[in-house]
């Protein structure tokens, strides 16, 4: 008779990760036992998901409180979006994020999700600990605003020029060149002075991908992993998910969840989300059946407290 197998009882790991703790201004992210979510704070009039919902001064700062209040670790600003449209003033733009910044910033860590170097230079003066930049610091000018502060910052792979569209993406290994494109950026912002530890990376989904695109990347992910950087996924109701399942821009949670989860699996360990407290709740499940965290309480099937 075949003897049975032990059980390994060592935790398993989640998969290609080699991610270090996160410096961003005065706060400090250990990603080696955390996933941090970054909700999300749109001050624009057209944002693709709210519609303008938080572009009132008072809703903005509202919705960054909850998110904190819902468990957020990094609420990520925007007053301009990535998708094609005229181009907002610098100063338009800094009147409105700059305010909501300096409402947050006491709470917690802020980020700003802004391509043009005078915004980053004046949220950063203003509090936020995070630059987003979803063009891949296209514009030099943008390494030396980091590199001359303590904020971290997120390098995205996009191929466009700002607010330009870029029609029928053609990849002809998706998963290599965007790859290749952030190890590009990478070195280039270390060589300027931005250390390894305040740089984030983030594969771009959707942006300038089709949607079979995307899920060739999503699926291909640890891939990412190997560049040894922490990883943000920003994927939260995009189309990609719209498309795979047929569902409206307000019904894409379920979708949104399972992606975020499987990225995590493959090395991800920033999710930027609008859904922040079913987000929370499903990072903190990983969390925990990992055993990088304890249950909040523990009573099912236990002894009352108290009994021997």
């Amino acid at each position: 008779m075949t003897a049975p197998v032990p059980h390994d009882t060592r935790p398993a790991q989640l998969t290609r990760s080699r991610t270090t703790p996160l410096r961003a201004g005065r706060h400090v992210f250990d990603l080696r036992r955390r996933i941090a979510v970054m909700a999300i704070v749109n001050r624009t009039p057209d944002s693709f998901y709210d519609r303008g919902a938080t572009f009132a001064l008072d809703a903005a700062v509202a919705a960054g409180m909850a998110a904190f209040d819902a468990g957020a670790d990094i609420v990520d600003v925007g007053g301009v979006k990535f998708a094609p449209g005229p181009a907002v003033p610098v100063d338009e733009e800094c009147a409105r994020v700059v305010p909501v910044v300096e409402a947050l910033s006491c709470r917690g860590a802020v980020s700003v999700d802004t391509f043009q170097p005078e915004v980053a230079a004046a949220v950063i003066a203003a509090g936020a600990s995070i630059v987003n930049d979803t063009t891949g610091l296209r514009d030099p000018r943008m390494v030396q605003v980091v590199a001359g502060s303590d904020a971290a910052i997120v390098i995205a792979h996009s191929l466009a020029e700002p607010r330009t569209p870029y029609p029928e993406p053609r990849y002809t290994d998706v998963a290599r060149e965007v790859r290749a494109q952030l190890d590009h950026r990478v070195a280039v912002a270390i060589a300027h002075g931005v250390p390894r530890d305040r740089i984030v990376v983030d594969p771009g989904h959707d942006l300038n991908k089709s949607t079979r695109q995307t899920l060739e990347l999503t699926r291909r992910l640890g891939e990412l992993s190997a560049l040894g950087l922490p990883m943000l996924v920003a994927l939260s109701n995009k189309d990609f998910i719209g498309e795979t399942l047929d569902r409206d821009r307000g019904d894409r949670l379920a979708g949104s969840l399972a992606t975020a989860v499987w990225c995590v699996t493959q090395g991800a360990r920033l999710v930027r989300a609008h859904n922040v407290r079913e987000t929370v709740d499903a990072m903190r499940m990983i969390e925990a059946v990992h055993g990088w965290r304890e249950p909040v309480r523990e009573r099912h099937n236990t002894p009352p407290q108290g009994d021997d």
